[in-house]
């Protein structure tokens, strides 16, 4: 007997320390199937998992910050090097507006052309025979049902005669399928699934409500995003759906600075080639969002997954995975670099924000700057202080951290259009080019509201690793 538990002990400490064991003889080892070999997601760069404390690093009495932090862990993760540019927003948008177009050019109000018919528009609604979405659309030899299927997706002011992309046809529908909210034990459509206590009876009538975003346009033209409460049926019950104008808020430039001459930017930030690699600005966190979703999408047609297996989505960070990131994982990190100076050694700024009172451009920067226009951090980050504010996927609260589990922490709430305005807050990170060197620092915390669009907030992707690195041996 004495030898058997001295066996079972020693293959207990082997295992203990992750060795796989040899000799298995006739034990079970387990079938493995084929990984699929996922190429580097184009832009980004891994944040290996770790852990750290989570929170401001030190107290602040100027400031009023207090050392309440946390500690916490993560796994590892994708995220993109810089900010999202315009010139990749635009493609979101360009993609948004040849979806248009393709419906119409076969509509028979433009002509019905037959090899323009396809099975189903964007909203996945059955419409006739199939099209190759990869013909390009013939912008400049184009007939004159083209030319008016192309035409009708812009509008001419009519006082400057100017063209631009009409935002409000810029309408992208996503759906997304609820996989939290499926795995509760609450929301099980067995009732027998639902209660794990013996002692408990099982009531096999309880109505179990859930609650489902919907969107549609109504007879007015009117995109109407709502969310219904209804008694729990099937699986589809988890599968939400969203309606999101695409385009940036140009505006923002004007509404955010008031008495200033801000028009050029209005007018061509967003559209001009000079301001390509510039962050995107001006998108809320509802735009942000859709983003992610299309993003995920256009990267599964690159792709030839075996049968079975799924990837990983692109999504905003969580506020916990933007700090970890941005302090490079580690604790005394105020800021993405190592010290808590503003200028490296040569008296450069480390960061595109305001040095001084009315000063904006002793950094070298009056408003926005190329993505990448200073140092990354450790991780190979960069701008994660200043240039731009930026989204991140977690519901604001102001005890934070302290709500949230030190595993993977996040915080979410699905707002319903009924809920109170304050419950829309979402967290914001980073600091902008606007903000003084306090706001930029890497453990500050700030909120705006899920619609709201501004001309300093922007955002950059992530996506969780599946597995782990076999090229580093870890």
């Amino acid at each position: 007997m004495k030898k058997i538990l001295i066996v079972l002990m020693a293959g207990v400490l082997l295992s203990s320390c992750g060795r796989s064991l040899s000799g298995a003889g006739g034990e079970l080892t387990g079938i493995k199937s084929t990984a699929f070999n996922e190429p580097t997601p184009y832009g980004m760069v891994l944040v290996k998992r770790g852990a750290f404390s989570m929170g401001p690093s030190d107290k602040d009495s100027l400031w009023g910050i207090n050392p309440e932090t946390k500690g916490v862990s993560f796994e590892a993760f994708w995220m993109d090097e810089t900010e999202v540019t315009n010139a990749k927003y635009r493609q979101f948008v360009y993609w948004v507006r040849d979806s248009i177009i393709r419906e119409r050019l076969a509509d028979p109000a433009y002509g019905g052309m037959e090899e323009y018919k396809i099975t189903e528009d964007r909203y996945g609604d059955p419409v006739t025979p199939h099209l190759d979405w990869s013909r390009p659309i013939p912008w400049k030899r184009a007939t004159e049902e083209e030319q008016r299927a192309i035409e009708s997706v812009y509008y001419t002011n009519p006082v400057t005669g100017e063209k631009e992309l009409d935002p409000k046809q810029m309408v992208y529908r996503y759906e997304w399928y609820d996989y939290t909210a499926a795995a509760l034990r609450r929301n099980q459509l067995d009732p027998a699934d639902r209660v794990r206590n013996t002692d408990q009876s099982v009531d096999p009538n309880e109505v179990v409500y859930i609650s489902k975003d919907t969107a549609y346009i109504n007879e007015e033209g009117r995109i109407v995003n709502e969310t219904i409460t209804r008694p729990l049926s099937s699986e589809w019950d988890f599968l939400h759906t969203r309606m999101v104008q695409v385009c940036p808020d140009k505006t923002a430039w004007i509404n955010d600075f008031t008495n200033a001459y801000n028009e050029p930017y209005l007018r061509m930030y967003f559209t001009h080639p000079g301001y390509d690699d510039y962050p995107v600005v001006g998108v809320s966190w509802e735009q942000a969002t859709a983003f992610c979703v299309w993003r995920t999408n256009y990267y599964l047609q690159s792709l030839s997954l075996p049968p079975g297996q799924a990837i990983e989505s692109f999504r905003l960070p969580t506020e916990g995975e933007w700090e970890y990131a941005a302090r490079a994982g580690k604790n005394e990190n105020k800021y993405p670099w190592a010290t808590d100076e503003l200028q490296n050694g040569k008296g450069c700024f480390m960061a595109n924000f305001k040095p001084g009172e009315g000063n904006y451009t002793e950094d070298g920067h009056l408003i926005t700057s190329r993505v990448a226009s200073f140092a990354p951090n450790e991780f190979g980050l960069y701008d994660m202080a200043g240039n731009v504010a930026e989204w991140t996927s977690t519901t604001y609260s102001e005890s934070g951290p302290r709500q949230m589990n030190d595993m993977n922490p996040d915080l979410r709430y699905d707002a319903a259009k009924e809920d109170p305005y304050e419950m829309k807050k979402k967290v914001v990170r980073g600091g902008s080019w606007k903000d003084v060197a306090q706001f930029i620092r890497s453990d500050m915390r700030t909120f705006e509201y899920q619609n709201e669009t501004r001309s300093y907030i922007g955002f950059r992707c992530a996506r969780t690793q599946v597995g782990f690195s076999r090229s580093k041996g870890k």
